[in-house]
C-alpha cells in the first residue's frame, strides 16, 4: 500500500530521533512565490507538514511583491538555521541578496517552483515532496559560490547581449502562462531586431576583445538541464567567461542546436576562459542580465565571490 506523504515523515520522524532534527529544534522559515511559474501549493504544504511531523519548527511564508525575500533574509532578527525558498533561480537569488548582511547565515534550500530551475538541475535536487521533506531533515549541504555583477550577487550567472536581451522582454504573463516557451518566443521574436554594436571584453589586465554575447557562469547549466560550461560548477569556486564572436540570425540558431546538444562548448566561434574578474562595455548600452532577471544594461564589472553560502543538497 502506498504511502501518503504525513505516513512518510512520521516514519521519517522515528527514523531521525537521534539525527539532524533532534532537539533543539530546527527552526526553518519556508518562503515560497505563489506566482512563480512551477508554483505547487499541496507541495508547499505537504513539505511543511512533513518537516513539522519530523520535529521542526516551521514558519511559511507567501510572498506579496518582488523583493519581499530579499528584504526578509535581510533583517538581522532573522532567527533562522535554514531558509528554504520555494521558487526559481531569481528566487533564491533575492535571498542571496538579503543574507549578504546577515552575521551568521542560516543555510539555504530550494523547492523548486521555478520556469528553468537551473540550480535544481545543477544540483540533482529531488521535485517530490517526500525526498524534498528527506533532503532538508537530513541537512547535508555543500558551499554554494556566486559572482558579483556590479556589486549584486548572482548565483548561476550574468549575461550581456542577445539572451539578456530575451529576459527583458519577454512579457512577465506569459512567462508565467507557457514557461520556457516564452523564452523561446521572445528569442524568435528579437532575433531580427537591429542589436547594439559589439562588446568590449578585459579581463583583468589582459588586452581587451571583442564578441557580441558575453556569459559570466558559476554553473555548468544554462536554461534548465543544457550544458553551457562544463568546466563550471555551482559549488565551486571559480567563475568562466563565455564569449560568442557573432549574434547573427543563423549563428543564433547554430549555436542554440549546439546547446541543444550539449555541443556549445566545443562549438565554432564559443570561447570559454577561466577568470576572476570581467569587466564588459560597448558604446550603446547592451542589456544585462543575472540569474534569468533584467539587470539593466552596460558597463557591468563581474567579479567571483569568494565567502560561499551553504545550500542542502541529497
Amino acid at each position: 500500500m502506498r504511502r501518503t506523504t504525513m505516513q512518510r515523515s512520521a516514519a521519517l520522524r522515528a527514523d531521525w530521533a537521534d539525527g539532524p532534527l533532534a532537539p533543539p529544534r530546527r527552526r526553518i522559515l519556508l518562503m515560497a512565490n505563489p506566482t512563480a511559474g512551477g508554483f505547487r501549493a499541496k507541495v508547499l504544504e505537504a513539505v511543511a507538514a512533513g518537516l513539522e511531523a519530523a520535529g521542526a519548527e516551521v514558519e511559511v511564508r507567501l510572498t506579496k511583491r518582488a523583493g519581499e525575500i530579499r528584504e526578509v533574509c535581510a533583517d538581522v532578527t532573522l532567527a533562522a538555521d535554514t531558509v528554504v525558498i520555494g521558487g526559481g533561480d531569481g528566487s533564491l537569488n533575492e535571498a542571496l541578496r538579503g543574507l549578504q548582511t546577515c552575521p551568521v547565515r542560516p543555510k539555504l534550500a530550494i523547492i523548486p517552483f521555478g520556469t528553468a530551475n537551473v540550480l535544481a538541475h545543477e544540483l540533482g535536487l529531488p521535485f517530490k515532496a517526500d525526498r524534498i521533506i528527506a533532503m532538508i531533515a537530513a541537512g547535508r549541504s555543500k558551499p554554494l559560490y556566486y559572482g558579483l555583477a556590479n556589486g549584486v550577487p548572482f548565483v548561476l550567472m550574468a549575461s550581456i547581449g542577445f539572451d539578456a536581451d530575451v529576459v527583458h522582454h519577454v512579457p512577465l504573463d506569459l512567462k508565467r502562462q507557457l514557461g520556457k516557451l516564452a523564452y523561446v518566443w521572445s528569442a524568435l521574436k528579437r532575433s531580427f531586431k537591429r542589436r547594439p554594436g559589439p562588446l568590449t571584453v578585459t579581463v583583468g589586465t589582459e588586452t581587451p576583445r571583442t564578441c557580441r554575447l558575453a556569459v559570466l557562469t558559476n554553473s555548468e547549466r544554462y536554461g534548465g538541464t543544457f550544458r553551457l560550461c562544463p568546466a563550471a560548477h555551482a559549488t565551486q569556486p571559480g567563475l568562466h567567461l563565455v564569449m560568442l564572436t557573432s549574434d547573427s540570425p543563423l549563428a543564433l540558431m547554430r549555436f542554440g542546436l549546439a546547446l541543444v546538444m550539449n555541443r556549445i562548448a566545443h562549438a565554432h566561434g564559443v570561447i570559454t576562459v577561466p577568470v576572476e574578474t570581467v569587466t564588459v562595455t560597448s558604446e550603446e548600452p547592451v542589456a544585462c542580465q543575472i540569474d534569468g532577471d533584467p539587470f539593466g544594461a552596460t558597463p557591468v564589472t563581474v567579479t567571483a565571490a569568494h565567502d560561499p553560502a551553504r545550500i542542502i543538497v541529497p
